[in-house]
């Protein structure tokens, strides 16, 4: 049964991933986060077990999304090639944060990003117009943050990066196009973070490379690679402000639930 469930999965993650290139990551943590319960997997393995999955995932749906939305002419490549450096770095270092924390702190601080991101989302706060983009150093301390908070809760960085880079005047679906360019650099650092920080762990279940879950990693990439470029399709179409409203609310939901069950 759960082989077809991991697929559902990767279907409705990849859609939302990419029509506003952010939520793919934090929806398949927790939905993870339930099933691997339902399943019955040691409870201290199991954040840790949901974030590294969902960055090996994001491999290739950040991948997907990103060669849709560049089909459209939105992704701004050079603001991925000056970030590249800081977001792996930052992604490393938040691997290792991880690692020092039980299961449910990280579901802690998974929610509370959650619960940022959503309200970001629902107020579409407008920048100023004479705001741009900062210097070399500083795009490399922001590169920097995104990664280690993007670790921390098994995202693409999208829910940091999209505000950060509206917030600095570019344009709203470059946001969302360069978002999905930016998720590459940190979901393998963070996929490699994951594998290295659980080998030779205990208490995995069988078909576990390090915290990623194979089966959940084979079944959600099939479902996205359906779903990922309708998504990202509909971004240039479709009223994204309004979407990103009614996805926050059913994101704060799902991750709400998802604490008190481990709770």
């Amino acid at each position: 049964m759960w082989w077809l469930v991991y697929p559902a999965m990767g279907l409705f993650a990849g859609f939302f991933a990419g029509l506003l290139g952010v939520g793919g990551g934090m929806i398949l943590v927790t939905l993870m986060v339930m099933v691997f319960n339902a399943q019955g997997f040691p409870a201290d393995r199991v954040m840790h077990l949901a974030l590294g999955t969902s960055m090996a995932t994001i491999v290739f749906t950040s991948m997907k999304s990103a060669w849709s939305h560049h089909g459209h002419g939105a992704v701004r490549w050079d603001i991925a090639r000056r970030t590249a450096f800081g977001l792996v770095a930052g992604t490393l270092l938040g691997t290792v944060i991880a690692e020092q924390f039980r299961s449910k702190w990280l579901a802690m601080v998974f929610v509370a990003f959650v619960i940022y991101s959503a309200v970001n989302m629902m107020m579409d706060l407008k920048p100023k117009p004479s705001r741009q983009l900062p210097g070399p150093f500083g795009l490399q301390v922001s590169a920097g943050i995104v990664g280690v908070l993007s670790a921390l809760v098994g995202a693409g960085g999208g829910f940091v990066s999209i505000p950060l880079m509206s917030l600095c005047n570019v344009p709203m679906r470059q946001c969302v196009a360069t978002s999905a360019a930016l998720g590459l650099p940190i979901a393998i650092a963070g996929t490699v973070g994951y594998l290295w920080t659980g080998m030779g762990k205990d208490h995995l279940p069988p078909y576990s490379v390090g915290y990623v879950y194979l089966p959940a990693f084979v079944g959600i990439v099939l479902g996205t690679f359906v779903t990922v470029p309708i998504g990202a399709k509909l971004a240039h179409s479709l009223p994204v402000p309004k979407l990103k409203r009614v996805f926050a609310v059913v994101l704060t939901i799902l991750a709400v639930k998802m604490l008190y069950g481990l709770l």
